[in-house]
């Protein structure tokens, strides 16, 4: 609903192995999104790095004695930055280790000297995750260890004068360790790293889905939309992630087409795109005169018809339009309407409706030839609602036990349920197409009230059994909120999710 506009496998190693004799760029090269690379410390055994494309991965290799006590020698990927930023990868070792004190992670340094001060977010070679410091040139190194061993999920970020790390075995949820006082300056070094703890012998680090992120300044409670996008699609069985297309403005609630061949989009601005994937290009869709059009929009479960939601002045309207474009038909009679779901025969739609200052979901026949029926009733917001394949059940989300859960009810409203019962506010379960599974969004109760669900924050989606049962696993950590995973966006398959992550592209 929109208020305004706007268990891990392994790294892929067949690739992988197929490109490990690539040559790798030279020092003064740029490596992928990095700017250069090169050996941190004085007479280290030289390393290499290497960008692969095709799978969005860095191979980066690295000698030297430790990144400890009060200087440090490895092999380093860098670029400079200012300001705050959220750095992300899943990281992992190649190869047998030679010593358990050896390193990869993510490094931010004030200087390329060896006894520079930094901050890492570090894996070692026995499992070992920490958040290590030097406060000053040529000071000792400190550490912050986490309960936590083994994470392959490393995420270190910058907000003001505070370094936060994040670190998980990728499906699990983050571990979180913070670092105050540490003063590297406005200006700088930001990258990757391989140490071995062996100034003898080269390890080698397998960096995947890696990011780095702008968020945003200011306040971060708005929800007005103005950070730039990325369109990701996420391969289930293994986690790995691709962008297929950026923009440096708002693009909100992608919309997987029956066919595979496209996906739906909004922009900012009001207006829905088609956006061919094999050509990767967005085509503005046709919708008449009705052209305020929020993230809230479904596609029939026979591909032909599109509903959307659109505002009227200033309430959001539900209309349905063929998926081509054309002229829109209206709906429902009033609003605040936001339209979730389409049941597989086509006749109703479900959307979350504002009736006398309380937000509950409806269904309405899909042609608008009859009235709105109320569904559910309990005090406080129901929203996203959407049908299982099979007609079975409408999947919601609601406050009501306090939190934001997700629930489920039959088609006329009985026999609701509550499906997740944990610590985070979850929000629109997308189920696949299969009827196995559904993914949803989950938001941290410490950033975000349960009853909002705004752009800008620290995110998870996360996977369950239809029924709910056992732990959810994460699919993807990502920055965003509204409008990355508003709307359905699994891929015909059921082997792939699209969604929208944001980060400020006029400052990376």
């Amino acid at each position: 609903m929109r208020r305004l506009f706007s268990n891990a496998l392994p790294v892929y190693a067949t690739i992988l192995f197929a490109f490990i004799a690539v040559k790798p760029a030279s020092a003064q090269n740029a490596v992928g999104i990095f700017e250069s690379h090169g050996d941190v410390g004085t007479g280290v055994k030289p390393g290499s790095a290497t960008y692969i494309p095709e799978t969005g991965q860095y191979i980066i290799s690295g000698a030297g004695y430790n990144v400890w006590g009060d200087h440090d020698e490895f092999e380093y990927v860098w670029k400079k930055m200012k300001g705050d930023f959220i750095l992300y990868t899943r990281a992992e070792f190649l190869g047998n280790w030679v010593n358990y004190h050896r390193k990869v992670g993510w490094m931010v340094r004030k200087s390329l000297d060896g006894n520079a001060a930094h901050v890492n977010a570090v894996e070692h070679g026995d499992g070992l995750t920490s958040l290590q410091f030097r406060r000053t040139t040529g000071a000792q190194t400190e550490e912050h260890k986490l309960k936590l061993t083994h994470a392959n999920i490393l995420q270190l970020e910058r907000k003001g004068g505070v370094y936060i790390m994040r670190a998980a075995i990728y499906g699990e949820l983050f571990q979180t360790d913070t670092i105050t006082g540490l003063d590297l300056g406005d200006e700088v070094y930001v990258g990757l790293f391989v140490g071995s703890h062996n100034a003898d012998v080269l390890e080698t680090g397998v960096f995947s889905n890696v990011s780095i992120t702008v968020p945003l300044k200011g306040d971060r409670t708005t929800q007005m939309m103005s950070l730039g996008s990325n369109l990701e699609v996420l391969e289930v069985a293994s986690g790995r992630r691709e962008i297929i297309y950026k923009v440096p403005y708002s693009i909100q609630a992608p919309n997987w087409t029956p066919d595979g061949k496209s996906f739906i989009f909004n922009d900012g601005k009001g207006l829905l795109f088609n956006f061919d994937i094999a050509t990767r290009i967005p085509v503005q869709i046709n919708t008449d005169t009705v052209t305020h059009n929020n993230n809230d929009h479904v596609i029939s479960f026979d591909g032909k018809m599109l509903a959307l939601s659109s505002y009227v002045h200033g309430r959001s309207i539900t209309w349905t339009v063929p998926i081509t474009g054309g002229e829109p038909k209206q709906i429902t009679p009033t609003g605040p309407s936001y339209t979730h779901g389409w049941s597989p025969d086509g006749k109703y739609l479900v959307f979350c409706g504002d009736r006398g200052g309380e937000f509950d979901v409806y269904k309405i026949p899909a042609d608008g030839s009859g009235p709105e029926v109320r569904l559910t009733d309990a005090k406080g917001l129901d929203d996203g609602p959407e049908y299982t394949p099979d007609g079975r059940y409408i999947y919601f989300n609601s406050v009501r036990s306090g939190l934001m859960q997700i629930w489920r009810m039959k088609p006329d409203g009985s026999n609701q349920e509550q499906i997740t019962n944990d610590s985070l506010n979850n929000w629109f379960a997308h189920i696949s197409p299969d009827g196995k599974w559904f993914v949803f969004l989950s938001f941290l109760p410490e950033e975000t009230p349960a009853g909002i669900h705004p752009p800008y924050k620290h995110v998870y989606i996360r996977l369950l059994p239809m029924d709910g049962k056992g732990t959810p696993r994460v699919l993807a950590y990502v920055y965003g909120g509204q409008g990355t995973i508003n709307t359905p966006s699994w891929s015909p398959d059921g082997k792939k999710i699209a969604f929208i992550s944001n980060t400020n592209m006029s400052e990376k």
